[in-house]
């Protein structure tokens, strides 16, 4: 009887193993390229695929007996954020002026997506002309700062500690109050540096709040931006990061203080219930927007 060669065997079983590794593998290498490849492109960002709120969906009703939200307030994304080019495009905010003026205490809070990093200051909303401005600045780190005009003078900067980056959402939030004569910014929630022994009152204003518009600097501002909120008290750092924690969709985190909600979803309208709405110029409102958001 002829003698089995297990050696010739084990020879032909480890060839046919390496054949199936080196087919498979090229396979397994492929898909798992095209997963990164989808997965940087945010195809897989559960952004995508959590429900929208139509433009309007939630307000502010205002009546004799009381303020309150109506509608679908519970935090869902929105179906559009507005899209300035850099170049043109701004939000004139009507109103607000008389409502703003001579407050001691104010909130101002926004949510952007830059999409270059700034040559200079960029007002995200401001009266420039009077009395506030949060911006996004390029001098030190490209941080958020938040700068008011008191008695005589502008008291600048409660500036973030994070730097403010292209391509990603972030919440803004600058917060004033003369009684405790404190300034201060937040960024997603988180506070950063702050200004104390700010004293005297915000000043009657001199026009008109804008979003995105260079009313004290020369660049307009570029990318994306949603949700501004405007109050006439200094929300605590448990309320901000509260309004942080509902993400960009959120509603305002106190209605009785509020003075001008702009979701920007869809369109300038106010839904505080003021009667604030803006003017929009060569604003785009976008529905592909998700990439570099992520729910908090």
């Amino acid at each position: 009887m002829k003698k089995f060669d297990y050696s010739k065997f084990k020879s032909q079983k480890s060839q046919s193993a390496m054949e199936y590794l080196m087919t498979y593998g090229w396979a397994i290498l492929i898909i798992a390229i095209v997963l990164v490849a989808l997965f940087s492109l945010g195809v897989f960002n559960s952004a995508n695929f959590a429900p929208r709120a139509q433009p309007g969906s939630c307000q502010v009703i205002r009546t004799a007996a009381q303020v309150s939200l109506a509608g679908q307030c519970n935090g869902m994304l929105p179906e559009y954020v507005a899209q300035f080019n850099g170049q043109s495009s701004y939000v004139t905010l009507q109103n607000i002026a008389g409502q703003v003026a001579g407050l001691s205490a104010l909130t101002v809070s926004v949510w952007v997506d830059p999409k270059a990093t700034f040559s200079s200051r960029n007002e995200l909303v401001t009266d420039c002309s009077g009395e506030f401005f949060l911006s996004a600045d390029a001098s030190g780190n490209q941080e958020g700062d938040f700068c008011v005009y008191t008695a005589d003078s502008w008291d600048c900067y409660a500036e973030t500690t994070q730097k403010i980056v292209t391509n990603n959402y972030q919440m803004i939030t600058g917060t004033y109050n003369s009684t405790t004569g404190n300034v201060e910014i937040y960024y997603d929630g988180q506070a950063g540096s702050h200004l104390t022994g700010v004293t005297g009152v915000i000043p009657n204003m001199g026009g008109s709040a804008t979003l995105a518009y260079p009313q004290c600097d020369t660049s307009y501002f570029d990318g994306t931006m949603a949700n501004v909120q405007i109050y006439n008290t200094s929300l605590s750092a448990n309320d901000i990061q509260a309004l942080y924690q509902e993400g960009i969709g959120g509603a305002p985190i106190n209605v009785n203080n509020l003075v001008g909600w702009w979701p920007l979803n869809g369109n300038a309208n106010d839904y505080s219930g003021n009667g604030n709405s803006g003017n929009a110029t060569n604003v785009i409102y976008t529905s592909a927007w998700t990439s570099g958001y992520s729910t908090p």
